[in-house]
C-alpha cells in the first residue's frame, strides 16, 4: 500500500477498483504525510497484498520475513534496513478526504502501519480499523500488481503509477493542484520543487518516461494555468497495449467462470482462485481440479492442488505419500526441491517463483515458466536457489 499515496493500493478482493460508473463519483482522494522510498512503497504493497484476503476480519497479519525481503528485492539477511522500512510506514500518516456511502464528507487520518514487530523470523503487523475498511473499498483502491512494480527502479515513479493506476478505467486522474501533486510525489518539503520548471525537468518527465515504458498504463500530463503560472496537472491513462498482458484480471470475468467457483468450493480463497487461474488458464487448472476430484485420500484438497500447480508437472508426480524405493543424486534434489516448493505458503511461492525468474532471460527463463522447479535447463541454477534459501535440507545430498 505504500505509495506516493496511499491510495492506490488494493481493493475489492485483488480487484481493480474504479470499474463501474458509480466509481468516478466515490474515488477517494486518500494520499500520505511524508516521504516514502521506492523500497517503503513496495513494502507497504507486499504487506497490504499478504493481508488483502482477511483485510477486515483479522486484527494482525503475518509474513515471513525472509519472504518479506526476497518479494521487496533486498537482502533478505538485511534486518536493519527492514526495521527502518516498517518504522517509517509506521510514522507515516495517510489522510483521505472523500464521499461516503450517503454523500457526506468524511475526512480521516491513520498511520500507514499501526503497528509492526519482528519475532522468530516473521514480521506481524496491523492496520488500523479505519484505515483497513478504506483498503478493502473497491471504490477506493486499485490493487498493483507486484509483477509490474518490481520493474520500477524509481521512487517518483512508482508513486505515479499507483497514484494514476487506479483511474484506469475513468482515463484521467482528474485535476490535481500543484501542491497536492508535491505531497503525492513526496517532495512537499523541497523548496527547489517549487518552481514547476524543476519540478517538470526533474519529477514529471522522468516519472512518465518510466511509467511508459515499465508499465500496462501509459500516462500523459495536462497542465492548467493562470497566466503564466501552472496551477494544476492532471494525468490522461490508457492501457499500454504491450504490457497490458502483466496486469491482473479485476475479477469480474473470473469470477462468472466454473473454474473459479470449483477452486472456491474447494476452499480456495478469492485471490487464490484468481491468480492459479490467471497463471496456469482455466483449461490446466480443471484438469487438476478433476484429477483431485478423482482421488479418495486427498485430506487437503487445496494444499494438494497447490503443489500441483505450483511445480508445473503431471498431477500423477505427487500422488505418491511415500517413494517406492530410495533416491539417490539428482532424482533425490529434485524430490527435495519439490518438497521444499510444496511446503511454502502461497505467498512465500509466489515471491520464490519471482525472484528466480528474474534471474532468467531467452530459453532459461521459458523452460522454467513450463516446467516450474523441475525445468532442467535450469536445474543447477534451481538447486543453488534452493540450497542458499534452505541449506539444511541439503545436508545428506
Amino acid at each position: 500500500m505504500a505509495r506516493g499515496e496511499i491510495a492506490d493500493i488494493p481493493k475489492d478482493q485483488l480487484t481493480g477498483p474504479l470499474r463501474r460508473g458509480e466509481v468516478k463519483k466515490h474515488v477517494a482522494a486518500i494520499h500520505i504525510s511524508g516521504k516514502l522510498s521506492l523500497l517503503q512503497r513496495k513494502l507497504s504493497n507486499v504487506l497490504l497484498l499478504n493481508a488483502y484476503d482477511t483485510l477486515t476480519t483479522a486484527t494482525r497479519h503475518q509474513i515471513d520475513a525472509r519472504t518479506l525481503c526476497m518479494m521487496i528485492g533486498y537482502n533478505s539477511n538485511d534486518i536493519e534496513t527492514l526495521k527502518a522500512a516498517l518504522r517509517g510506514l509506521a510514522e507515516t500518516v495517510a489522510e483521505w478526504d472523500m464521499l461516503d456511502a450517503e454523500g457526506q464528507q468524511e475526512w480521516g487520518v491513520s498511520a500507514m502501519l499501526s503497528y509492526a514487530r519482528l519475532r522468530g523470523g516473521v514480521c506481524e503487523y496491523a492496520y488500523s480499523p479505519a484505515l483497513a475498511e478504506k483498503l478493502n473499498d473497491p471504490k477506493v483502491f486499485a490493487l498493483i500488481n507486484l509483477n509490474i512494480q518490481r520493474r520500477f527502479n524509481s521512487g517518483h515513479a512508482l508513486a505515479l503509477y499507483e497514484n494514476c493506476y487506479r483511474f484506469v478505467r475513468t482515463g484521467s486522474t482528474g485535476w490535481w493542484s500543484i501542491d497536492l501533486f508535491r505531497r503525492l510525489m513526496g517532495v512537499a518539503d523541497s523548496p527547489y520543487y517549487d518552481e514547476f520548471k524543476h519540478l517538470n525537468a526533474k519529477i514529471i518527465k522522468p516519472a512518465v518516461a518510466e511509467v511508459n515504458k515499465t508499465s500496462n498504463i501509459i500516462v500523459t500530463p495536462d497542465l492548467r494555468k493562470m497566466g503564466r503560472t501552472v496551477t494544476e496537472i492532471r494525468f490522461l491513462i490508457q492501457v499500454n497495449p504491450q504490457l497490458s498482458i502483466l496486469d491482473l484480471d479485476d475479477g469480474e470475468g473470473l469470477r462468472n467462470t466454473d473454474t473459479y467457483a470449483r477452486l472456491r468450493g474447494l476452499g480456495a480463497s478469492d485471490r487464490l482462485a484468481r491468480q492459479w487461474i490467471a497463471e496456469y488458464g482455466q483449461g490446466h487448472v480443471q484438469e487438476k481440479l478433476d484429477y483431485v476430484a478423482g482421488q479418495s485420500d486427498v485430506r487437503n484438497a487445496v494444499g494438494y492442488l497447490t503443489r500441483i500447480l505450483a511445480e508445473g508437472a503431471p498431477a500423477s508426480e505427487f500422488r505418491s505419500e511415500t517413494p517406492a524405493k530410495p533416491l539417490t543424486g539428482r532424482a533425490r534434489r529434485l524430490e527435495i526441491i519439490r518438497d521444499l516448493a510444496a511446503a511454502r505458503t502461497p505467498t512465500q511461492r509466489d515471491a520464490d517463483k519471482r525472484l528466480f525468474v528474474a534471474r532468467l532471460d531467452g530459453a532459461a527463463r521459458d523452460d522454467f515458466e513450463r516446467h516450474g522447479w523441475m525445468s532442467a535447463l535450469n536445474a543447477e541454477a534451481i538447486a543453488a536457489f534452493w540450497r542458499d534459501l534452505a541449506p539444511e535440507a541439503f545436508e545428506a545430498d
